[in-house]
């Protein structure tokens, strides 16, 4: 009976680390509205220069075991054609779990007017799962789901996405991963082999945003990102950005059901930029933890990046 009471407690301790398995099991950050290419492959090539972008989010401070976040993309157009291509590589700690995913993006943007263009994409890769037993604390260290102290996995996977814009205006729907291993877990313990499982939850993103120019040194850029998972509430993201004498970015996010999010962004040269955003949760985590903290370094290049004359907006 202890014997099923621990391996009880083991699914736990995974299923604490992925509380936010419906927002957060496919790559989800703070600061996503500055490189859409995190949510949808349609946007690689979208610019005409390279873009490529660091990523680091410690959420949950002072939460044990909480999650922690590395994400690093860069994408730009193939030479003068209308095909684009990116790389996006991530990397998550939740608990004792690990997860390392590679995605190869491609994109074809077409115009379909005199001022919209439309890109489409996919992206291919996949993930790699592991655990490692040695990190936990437990009581009978005879029990066999202990035995192993490491499992992985590798579950490959696809996504697919299509991205409407324009210089002020963009709507996008993606599918990250459309390969859903199991519609209804993210992570756990078979209960009658000892073995861990991990599982990949398909999830759907809408998004849409406009840049207004309100004065030669003001331009507000109001966003949304909706997100759907089957078997769950969908939930939105309600974004308000302001870019001050096309310098300072700064503004905040409403997050249903989770938390407020400042953000700020310098944009330092025309080329490279450096941004921050802190997670309020008024979740009952907020008793345990100090909010989250998100850093982004940015650096655009490329063969036509001087001839830029606008301010990227998106």
């Amino acid at each position: 009976m202890r014997s099923i009471y621990k391996k009880l407690v083991l699914v736990a301790v995974f299923s604490a680390g992925l509380i936010h398995a419906s927002a957060q099991q496919d790559i989800l950050v703070s600061q996503y509205m500055f490189n859409h290419l995190l949510l949808n492959p349609a946007y690689a090539g979208s610019k005409d220069y390279m873009m490529s972008t660091l990523l680091y989010r410690k959420q949950w401070v002072n939460f044990d075991g909480a999650p922690e976040t590395q994400v690093g993309s860069i994408h730009g157009p193939v030479g003068l054609t209308n095909f684009g291509w990116g790389v996006l590589l991530s990397h998550d700690h939740i608990g004792v779990t690990d997860r390392t995913d590679a995605y190869l993006n491609g994109a074809y943007h077409l115009r379909v007017g005199s001022r919209l263009r439309l890109g489409v994409g996919l992206r291919a890769g996949g993930g790699y799962y592991s655990y490692n037993n040695s990190d936990l604390k437990y009581w009978d260290s005879g029990d066999p789901v202990f035995a192993s102290d490491n499992a992985t996995r590798f579950l490959p996977n696809v996504g697919a996405g299509a991205y409407l814009y324009s210089n002020k205006f963009y709507c996008g729907l993606s599918v990250p991963t459309i390969i859903s291993y199991d519609p209804t877990k993210s992570l756990s313990v078979d209960l009658t082999t000892a073995e861990v499982v991990p599982h990949q939850v398909r999830h759907y993103f809408a998004t849409a945003g406009v840049a207004l120019e309100l004065s030669p040194d003001v331009v507000m850029k109001p966003s949304v990102l909706v997100k759907y998972v089957d078997h769950a509430p969908v939930e939105a993201d309600f974004n308000l950005n302001f870019l001050l004498a096309n310098f300072l970015w700064v503004g905040g996010s409403y997050r249903t059901g989770d938390s407020f999010v400042a953000i700020t962004e310098f944009q330092l040269t025309r080329k490279l930029r450096i941004g921050y955003s802190y997670d309020f949760t008024f979740t009952d985590i907020k008793n345990y933890s100090a909010g989250s903290h998100e850093f982004m370094l940015g650096y655009d290049f490329g063969y036509d990046i001087m001839k830029v004359k606008t301010p990227r907006y998106f």
